[in-house]
């Protein structure tokens, strides 16, 4: 029988060998054995687990007075924090947070020593200006990255629609940014405090692209995330997010929003289409239209997706509660009443009495449903 020192054991030697990939961790049931491990993929019990927090949260808390203290005297003091150099105790302690932050995704004290544990290698590298202290302060906000993405993409419940690790991700990201493409200019108080633009386009196209590149990464956690939990309105917050800050780092472009929704949008699209239940995933593709502010381009997605509708029958609410929102936001009235009245055997009575719903007082979306629903039986 396992013990709980045998539990955070296996687990911190996952984690320390870890090497920035990112896992695929799975909560198993009791018959499969306490614990698993295959490549990038790990399988733990509940009970395991368990173990592993008790002897993980007894670390932590036993270390962490002093720790954070010898931490915070030498930030005070103009130094380098101290922590950095104490070996395996600090070891242990990065990986109980870890394991605790497997364990309970809402545990604030482990990802705020986390967030303390990177402003520690920002403030080294202000303090000491090496190539040295840049490259660990670099592999520390990447190690982070993965380290999210292996929590947010894992079939873990909590996990991939947790507020406080989405957030975290958007903080260690936007520290990337900002370090990345202003070498810390600007001092801590902007770093942290997410203040100015992040990245610079002194490289034009090439840093153009590599914001194009990010932000199609991102969007490919975010909808691995919406598929692990459906209607993840906090995934999809962060992309809101993380648009807002990419913006800002193109903020020499007047039409920086429009280019990055643009380069998405149809990317989204395909997701909603896939996932027509997802109403999360259509309010941000609903989103995505009014950065992008072209009219072709919102007919075109009006259109696009009345089709798919028409073709396959589907009848769900998320999905013709978006229509319904096009449609009044964009002032597409004529085209949904185009596409849904498409041939003369549909305008029927009955279709005809909606029609001249449309023009009075708006109605829900049930109205475009039921134009929809004539337009099918005119096909029978």
């Amino acid at each position: 029988m396992s013990s709980p020192v045998d539990a955070f054991q296996n687990l911190s030697r996952i984690f320390a060998t870890r090497c920035n990939r990112i896992l695929e961790i799975e909560i198993l049931p009791p018959a499969f054995g306490p614990f698993l491990e295959d490549g990038c993929s790990v399988g733990i019990t509940k009970k395991y687990l368990v173990q592993a927090f008790v002897t993980a949260r007894s670390i932590f808390f036993e270390n962490s007075i002093g720790v954070c203290d010898s931490s915070a005297t030498s930030l005070d003091n103009n130094e380098g924090p101290t922590w950095m150099s104490q070996g395996k105790r600090f070891d242990d302690f990065n990986t109980s947070s870890e394991i605790m932050l497997l364990f309970d995704c809402e545990h604030l004290t482990a990802c705020n020593w986390r967030k303390k544990r990177l402003a520690g290698y920002i403030r080294r590298y202000e303090l000491e200006q090496e190539n040295d202290a840049l490259e660990q302060l670099l592999q520390a906000l990447e190690g982070e990255i993965s380290l999210m993405t292996s929590f947010l993409c894992s079939p873990l419940h909590r996990h991939t629609k947790s507020p406080t690790l989405w957030q975290h991700r958007f903080w260690v990201l936007n520290a990337m940014l900002h370090v990345r493409g202003m070498g810390l200019k600007g001092g801590n108080s902007q770093i942290l405090g997410f203040a100015g633009p992040g990245l610079s386009l002194e490289n034009g196209t090439s840093g153009r692209e590599t914001i194009y590149n990010l932000l199609k990464s991102e969007l490919r956690t975010v909808l691995r995330a919406g598929e692990l939990h459906p209607k993840n309105y906090y995934a999809f917050s962060y992309m809101r997010q993380l648009l807002g800050i990419l913006s800002d780092a193109m903020e020499e472009e007047q039409t920086s929003s429009n280019l990055l929704a643009q380069s998405i949008i149809e990317e989204a699209l395909n997701w909603c289409q896939a996932h027509p239940t997802d109403v999360s995933g259509w309010m941000f593709s609903l989103y995505l239209l009014e950065v992008v502010q072209d009219r072709n381009i919102q007919k075109n997605v009006l259109n696009r997706v009345l089709r798919f509708a028409l073709d396959i029958g589907w009848e769900g609410e998320s999905f013709w509660t978006f229509v319904d929102l096009v449609v009044e936001s964009f002032d597409l009235v004529g085209l949904a009443m185009d596409v849904l009245v498409s041939s003369p055997d549909v305008a029927s009575t009955s279709t005809l009495g909606l029609v001249d719903d449309i023009t009075e007082p708006r109605k829900s979306w049930k109205t475009w449903l039921s134009m929809a629903k004539s337009h099918w039986a005119s096909r029978k």
